[in-house]
């Protein structure tokens, strides 16, 4: 089955291509290059929102290296009947690992880190004392090698340890971005507070970013929606252990705050190979490590996932905190991307939909793009390998 899905995934992508680079139209298009009504869009997810019970999204689409739609949808604050804007602010959960390894790949550019040199050198681990810890290196982190769970509270005894030799296998982690981030803290001889500086001079004032941030701020504080659970309960956040543990610190794989317009401008700079200089966008952006349990090849970079098909290029990640998900994709060669965040534990799947919708567009008006959709369905095999991945790492 696997290698006739292959065939046909090659063949549909030959065709397509003859649609994506055809004449293009003003407006909002499709990654097929299809153009569509944002009325249309709008309809889909204001029902889709009704049937998943997801009360706040904000949405930014990406067409040839600009936003040429965004849009707020629903309630950032049900209890106070205030209204998602392009204002409203959102916890981006584990969105914060792509950014963080876009922050890392700076110091990389300095000297200042080495991806394969051990981080035990650097700073060891003060939680744990297995030998084989002092192995681990930034390149492991980055690619969920190090052998660190996801979590340590979510291990029966709530203690930290290594699960496989660093470097042989793969674990999805954020232990070990959040042991990476005490490197670079260790490195600037610096708090939290100030890598969250480093962070904004080195990454978001260059591409623009007003208020995208690990540490919150008042601004994002004002501006942020509600969280709300998968029936669409408020989540009384104040009192709940994820932002315990992480308001005022910079937790790299889960505590960056957003909105999509500004999010959108940090995903508009990769595709501008902004920043950084084109070997360490290589090196950022190149699979290093595969993703069990998925139908097609899906690879971790360096902070990102990759569904590797034929003639695309497309980078993504989702992210979940309790009351809030986020979704993104982009591909690098077409300058094509969305951003979507939601204050709904629902919102995760949606986005996961959403990046399948918008490939094709809403009206599907040739034969070209039906026969398209063969490659979108076979994407869900590697999208679907990420979910059923995430679905075992709670806040994520």
């Amino acid at each position: 089955m696997k290698k006739y899905l292959f065939f046909i995934v090659i063949l549909v992508n030959f065709g397509v291509l003859l649609w994506v680079y055809g004449p293009q139209v003003d407006g909002a298009r499709s990654y097929l290059g299809i153009p569509f009504s944002t009325n249309t869009l709008d309809s889909h997810i204001g029902q889709r929102m009704d049937e998943l019970n997801i009360h706040g999204l904000s949405l930014a689409l990406i067409n040839q290296g600009e936003v040429v739609y965004s849009s707020g949808y629903g309630l950032a604050n049900v209890e106070k009947q205030l209204p998602v804007t392009q204002q409203t602010i959102f916890e981006g959960a584990s969105l914060s690992k792509p950014v963080f390894a876009f922050f890392v790949m700076t110091f990389v550019e300095e000297g200042r880190l080495d991806l394969d040199k051990p981080l035990h050198e650097y700073y060891p681990h003060p939680d744990i004392s297995d030998p084989s810890a002092e192995a681990i290196t930034a390149r492991m982190v980055l690619s969920h090698q190090s052998g660190f769970p996801n979590w340590r509270e979510n291990e029966p005894d709530e203690i930290l340890k290594i699960n496989f030799k660093p470097g042989t296998d793969y674990l999805y982690s954020g232990e070990g971005y959040q042991y990476l981030a005490m490197v670079l803290r260790e490195i600037e001889q610096t708090d939290w507070a100030g890598l969250e500086q480093i962070f904004q001079a080195r990454v978001a004032q260059p591409l623009g970013l007003n208020h995208t941030v690990f540490i919150q701020t008042p601004y994002t504080r004002q501006h942020k929606a509600e969280p709300y659970d998968a029936a669409g309960q408020w989540i009384d956040w104040a009192n709940s252990y994820t932002f315990q543990k992480e308001d005022g610190n910079f937790y790299a794989p889960s505590s960056i705050h957003s909105e999509p317009e500004d999010f959108s401008k940090w995903m508009i700079g990769i595709m501008n190979e902004a920043v950084l200089s084109e070997a360490s966008y290589a090196e950022l952006l190149k699979p290093h490590s595969s993703v069990p349990d998925s139908e097609l090849p899906l690879s971790n970079t360096l902070g990102f996932f990759t569904v590797q098909v034929p003639l695309t290029e497309f980078y993504l990640h989702s992210g979940n905190n309790n009351g809030f998900d986020g979704w993104f994709a982009l591909d690098v060669n077409r300058d094509w991307g969305f951003v979507m965040f939601a204050n709904s534990d629902n919102g995760e799947a949606f986005g996961e939909e959403l990046f399948l919708y918008l490939l094709t567009g809403p009206s599907v008006v040739k034969p070209l793009s039906i026969l398209g959709l063969i490659v979108l369905n076979s994407l869900v095999f590697g999208i679907g390998g990420i979910r059923a991945l995430r679905n075992q790492l709670p806040n994520t």
